[in-house]
């Protein structure tokens, strides 16, 4: 990996829990049944608050964007989380949300000027960042900038980690992964446990099945263990991935992004430091 694309591949992993508090937060939790959702589990909330931005997003088009889920765990959830809520009201809830969990998450940090250069810089990064053939990230990109720079840092690492997420989606379907497979060669990895991978929604006949499929390529051992051929080819998606979003950080310059990475250093630290994401996840990070 080159010193470029390990760099992407490190903003990545910063502002990813920033962005994903959101989906745990106890303050994301009261701001969705207050819109009326179940919060007895976090699927409800998660389809809404993520899927938003794409309007009342059918099925199909959730199941498109998302990649991993099964279209039939969408459709639980999808396009129910309309008829609780309209997505205008969702964004509302999302913002108030977010600001809440900031506040509780970053506390002191709150208004302070390292707090408001990380925010600028990263805007940067995520206004610099193509939306072409990347439903999540034009969505999110649309979406009007927060006044506050602890909003403003919230939105840019839910562009760019949306933007990567439309490239990974892409780089997985050059590979000719199919959802399934991409999620089976993931875990075939070693990326998190099998188990880590149930709440995507694929029955065990076709984790089996895709199993059967990518083994048929030789791409993992019967037991889904990956091959050479399989490692390699996940490697080659991920520095594919790598070089599509590079592009922000290019833009932002080596010696700003330098100085992004410093300033996020704390509140990436603060995240993890809440325990509220879990310690397996399907992203894989660190794994890859």
């Amino acid at each position: 990996m080159t010193d470029e694309l390990g760099r992407v591949r490190q903003m990545w992993h910063l502002l990813e829990p920033l962005h994903a508090l959101l989906y745990y937060a106890p303050p994301a939790f009261e701001e969705a049944a207050a819109l009326g959702y179940d919060t007895d589990e976090r699927w409800p909330s998660y389809f809404a608050w993520r899927a938003a931005p794409l309007g009342e997003a059918g099925t199909a088009q959730v199941s498109s964007a998302f990649h991993s889920f099964s279209p039939r765990m969408v459709a639980r959830y999808v396009p129910a989380a309309w008829r609780t809520a309209a997505p205008g009201d969702v964004l509302a809830a999302r913002l108030r949300a977010v600001d809440r969990m900031y506040r509780d998450v970053l506390t002191d940090a709150i208004g302070t000027p390292a707090l408001g250069e990380a925010a600028a810089l990263a805007r940067r990064a995520a206004e610099a960042a193509d939306g072409a053939g990347r439903p999540l990230a034009a969505a999110n990109a649309a979406l009007p900038w927060a006044d506050e720079p602890h909003l403003v840092l919230w939105q840019a690492a839910t562009i760019l980690r949306e933007h990567r997420g439309d490239g990974h989606i892409a780089a997985l379907l050059t590979a000719g992964l199919d959802p399934v497979e991409s999620l089976v060669s993931f875990a075939g990895v070693g990326a998190a446990p099998v188990e880590t991978f149930a709440g995507r929604g694929w029955s065990e006949a076709e984790w089996r099945a895709g199993r059967e499929r990518l083994a048929a390529r030789g791409l993992v051992d019967h037991d889904g263990t990956a091959t050479t051929e399989g490692r390699a080819l996940r490697a080659e998606i991920e520095r594919r991935t790598d070089e599509t979003v590079a592009a922000p950080w290019r833009a932002l310059g080596p010696d700003d992004t330098t100085r992004l990475s410093e300033l996020l250093g704390p509140y990436w630290l603060a995240a993890l430091g809440t325990g509220l994401l879990p310690a397996q996840n399907t992203l894989g990070i660190g794994k890859v």
